[in-house]
């Protein structure tokens, strides 16, 4: 079994009603590099998490076409919200409407061989200069999120953890506060996140930091190919 990851598909339906080569040409055609880079790679034993951003549906009916042009792929679907998920709704609506093809972290956890995925959207934390007021409550939220999933995996038993955002987990690389005193906290091994992009890439926390694997899977950051993790 391998792991694999990549964020912010933004799909927008067949053919897409939002194309992103609005957004440069290198995103023309960007869902057919994926899935073909995803067919390439991935077996149907294998796990592929996905780090928010998947469609700009604004309702769950909506999103299905999108969520099944995912769930027909091959291998186990792990997904936390992003963003611009505005069609997101409660675990059992989601799973029900994609007839459990796919897997959604809200304050839980999945395990996937000797590893616990954990998982949230996140959010803007505290060090981004544009971070607003009303900015910290939903912060102050998504740390509780992510803190549940954490602990609901180390209370199952798991000792390695791979922790799933769609937001950075920091602006400053030396803060010891906020996701980032979680992943120390809960000694998480690898942590993954979108969100970025364009020139925002350049400046993005990789590599091991505090003892603790990132990488930013933004499909863009990744040449729109899925970044094998395990």
């Amino acid at each position: 079994m391998k792991i694999f990851a990549i964020a912010d598909t933004h799909l927008s339906g067949e053919p897409p009603s939002k194309p992103m080569s609005i957004f440069g040409r290198h995103w023309e055609g960007h869902w057919d590099k994926i899935r073909a880079s995803w067919q390439e790679q991935v077996a149907e034993e294998d796990v592929v998490l996905i780090a928010g951003d998947i469609s700009w549906a604004m309702k769950l009916p909506d999103a299905l076409v999108d969520l099944n042009a995912i769930s027909c792929l091959p291998g186990r679907k792990i997904i936390v919200r992003g963003n611009h998920d505005y069609w997101w709704q409660s675990v059992k609506k989601m799973t029900t409407a994609v007839e459990g093809k796919i897997e959604f972290l809200n304050n839980n956890f999945a395990g996937v061989g000797e590893w616990a995925v954990c998982g949230s959207r996140g959010w803007t934390c505290p060090e981004d200069p544009l971070f607003k007021a009303g900015d910290q409550p939903i912060f102050d939220r998504e740390l509780l999120r992510v803190e549940a999933s954490l602990m609901a995996a180390r209370d199952a038993g798991f000792s390695r953890i791979l922790l799933m955002l769609h937001f950075p987990p920091f602006y400053d690389h030396n803060t010891e506060k906020g996701f980032a005193g979680l992943i120390a906290k809960y000694n998480v091994e690898i942590c993954i996140y979108g969100h970025l992009h364009s020139d925002s890439i350049k400046n993005a926390a990789t590599g091991i930091i505090n003892g603790a694997a990132y990488y930013l899977v933004s499909c863009d950051a990744l040449d729109f190919k899925i970044k094998q993790l395990i």
